[in-house]
C-alpha cells in the first residue's frame, strides 16, 4: 500500500476529519446513554462500547467515514438478556456476537447484499430517517418555547452558515453557539447530563463474570445469533448508503469482520454490541468527513470528552443535538423516491413503501429489510412467470408434433410447463421437446420435465429432447429420472 494510497484512505483532508469526527462523538454522546437505557444497563456501557467499536472499525472496517457504535436496534435485542441474566451474560453474547461476525466474513456472506434490491435500500433509508425524526419528538414536545426557538435557530444555523463558510462543519458550529447561549441566559432546559451520568474512568479489560459452561452457551446462542444477524444487516445497509453517497466502494465482506472484531472488543472492555449508525455515518460525510481518520477520531475524542470534559459536555443542550439530528432525518431522506413514486414501476413503488410501513410500525430495521427483500423475490417471480411460454406444431407427414419452450422454468412456472403439453393426442407416432429457448433452473422443474416425458412414454408415445443447454443438462443428470434406465411414471402400476 503506497503513501497516496494510505493518505486517501485514512485522511484526504486532515481538518476536515477532524472537524467531522468531533461533531459525530458530540452527537454520539447522548444517543449512546439513550440505549443504554433502553438495554437496562448503566450509561457508561452504551459509551465505553461507542467508543471501542468506533476505534477497532477505523482500522478493521471495509467502509471508510462509516461510523459503528452502540445502537437503539441492538440495544433492543439485550432488554431480556440483561433483565434475566444481568449484565455478564451481556458481555458474553457480545463477544459472541463479534466471533459470529468474524464467522459470517470467512463465510463470504457481504456478498449477499447484492440481492438487496434498490427499492428495498430506499426503503431502509426513508423508514430510518422517520426514525430519526420522531426520535427527536420526546426532546421538543411539550419542552416550551425556549426549546422550540433554539431548535428553530440550530436548524437556520445549520443550513444557513455553509452560505458563508465550509470552513468548519455547520452542525459543530451550532453545538458550541447554543451551548454557550444556554450557559450565558442560564436557560432551565434538558442537557445532556439529564440523560444520565458520564463516566470518569477509561474502560479497562476484564472478561465476563459468567460460568464457561454449554447452560452458559445455551442461553446467550439466541441473542447473539439475532444480535450478529440484526448488526451485520444494518453495516451493510449503511455501506451501501455511503457508498452512494460518495461515488465510491467498500469491502462486504472486511466491513462484516471489522463489526465481529469490534464487538469482541467491546464485550472486553465493558461494552454492549454495537454496528454501524447511519444518521451518525450521514453526519460525518455531510460534514467532509471521507477517510478512516473521522471513524477514529470520533471514538478517541468521544472518551476524551466524557472522562476528560464531562461536567462540560453535560452542559449541552439537547435543543442543539435535536436540531442537529433533524438535520441528519432531512439530509437522510430520499426525497425523490416521493416523485417517482408513479413514474417507478408499481412492484418497486410497492416495495418501497412496504419496506417502510415495517420499519416504522415495529421499528425493527432488520424485520423491513427482510419483507422487502422477500416482497422483491415474490414480484421478480412473478414478472418471470409472464415471459414464459411453450408452442407446439404438428407435422401431419411423419406425426411428430415438436413442442418449443422459451422462458425461464422454475418452481413458479414448472406446473405451467406440464400443463402445456396435451397427453390425449394419443395419434403421434412421436413428441420432440426443443428446450434451446429455454432454462431449467430447479428440482421441481426438473421434476416437471419427468413427469412430461414419462406421461408420454406410458401412453406409448417416443419422446426426444433437443436443445438443452449445458446447465440444465447437468441438472438434469443430477436429479432426472426419466433419462434413466426403468424409468417409469410414478403411480402408473409397471
Amino acid at each position: 500500500m503506497n503513501r497516496q494510497h494510505l493518505r486517501s484512505e485514512w485522511a484526504p483532508d486532515v481538518t476536515r476529519e477532524l472537524l467531522a469526527g468531533t461533531v459525530v462523538a458530540l452527537a454520539l454522546i447522548p444517543e449512546a446513554i439513550a440505549f443504554s437505557i433502553i438495554a437496562g444497563v448503566d450509561p457508561k456501557v452504551g459509551l465505553y462500547a461507542s467508543f471501542c467499536i468506533a476505534v477497532i472499525s477505523a482500522f478493521a472496517g471495509g467502509r471508510p467515514a462509516m461510523i459503528s457504535a452502540a445502537t437503539g436496534a441492538m440495544a433492543l435485542v439485550m432488554v431480556t438478556l440483561v433483565k434475566e441474566h444481568g449484565i455478564g451474560y451481556l458481555f458474553a453474547a457480545t463477544i459472541l456476537t463479534g466471533l459470529l461476525q468474524i464467522v459470517a466474513s470467512l463465510m463470504r456472506l457481504g456478498n449477499l447484499m447484492r440481492f438487496v434490491s434498490r427499492s428495498v435500500v430506499t426503503g431502509f433509508v426513508n423508514a430510518l430517517a422517520i426514525l430519526i425524526f420522531l426520535a427527536q419528538m420526546p426532546e421538543l414536545i411539550g419542552r416550551g418555547p425556549v426549546v422550540y426557538a433554539m431548535t428553530a435557530i440550530g436548524l437556520a444555523m445549520i443550513y444557513g452558515l455553509p452560505y458563508l463558510t465550509r470552513a468548519v462543519p455547520s452542525p459543530l458550529v451550532t453545538i458550541l453557539v447554543l451551548t454557550g447561549v444556554a450557559m450565558w441566559f442560564g436557560f432551565d432546559i434538558r442537557t445532556v447530563g439529564d440523560m444520565g451520568a458520564l463516566p470518569s474512568e477509561l474502560p479497562v479489560f476484564a472478561l465476563p463474570q459468567v460460568p464457561l459452561t454449554l447452560e452458559t452457551l445455551r442461553i446467550i446462542l439466541p441473542y447473539a445469533l439475532t444480535l450478529a444477524m440484526v448488526g451485520l444487516l444494518e453495516s451493510m445497509m449503511t455501506a451501501a448508503i455511503l457508498d452512494e453517497m460518495t461515488d465510491t466502494t467498500s469491502d462486504k465482506n472486511r466491513e462484516c469482520a471489522g463489526q465481529g472484531l469490534a464487538n469482541v472488543t467491546s464485550g472486553l472492555f465493558g461494552g454492549m454490541a454495537g454496528c454501524a449508525m447511519i444518521g451518525q455515518s450521514v453526519i460525518n460525510v455531510s460534514s467532509g468527513g471521507r477517510g478512516r481518520l473521522s471513524t477514529l477520531w470520533a471514538g478517541a475524542f468521544l472518551l476524551f470528552l466524557i472522562v476528560v470534559l464531562g461536567p462540560y459536555v453535560a452542559r449541552i443542550p439537547m435543543a442543539a443535538l435535536v436540531a442537529v439530528m433533524i438535520m441528519v432525518s432531512i439530509n437522510t431522506f430520499q426525497w425523490t423516491s416521493l416523485r417517482t413514486l408513479l413514474t417507478h414501476p408499481k412492484s418497486s413503488s410497492a416495495v418501497m413503501l412496504g419496506t417502510v410501513a415495517v420499519v416504522v410500525t415495529t421499528h425493527d430495521l432488520a424485520k423491513g429489510v427482510l419483507f422487502g427483500v422477500i416482497l422483491s423475490g415474490l414480484f421478480f417471480a412473478h414478472k418471470v412467470t409472464r415471459f414464459f411460454r411453450v408452442s407446439s406444431v404438428r407435422d401431419e407427414a411423419s406425426g411428430i408434433r415438436t413442442y418449443r419452450v422459451g422462458g425461464q422454468i422454475f418452481f413458479a412456472t414448472a406446473e405451467a410447463f406440464h400443463s402445456a403439453f396435451d397427453f390425449r393426442e394419443d395419434d403421434l407416432t412421436g413428441v420432440t421437446i426443443d428446450l434451446a429457448a429455454s432454462h431449467f433452473w430447479d428440482i421441481t422443474s426438473i421434476n416437471a420435465l419427468d413427469r412430461v416425458v414419462l406421461k408420454f412414454r406410458h401412453h406409448g408415445i417416443p419422446v426426444e429432447i433437443a436443445g438443452m443447454n449445458e446447465a440444465t443438462a447437468t441438472l438434469v443428470d443430477r436429479v432426472g429420472t426419466h433419462q434413466k434406465p426403468g424409468a417409469v411414471l410414478a403411480g402408473s402400476g409397471h
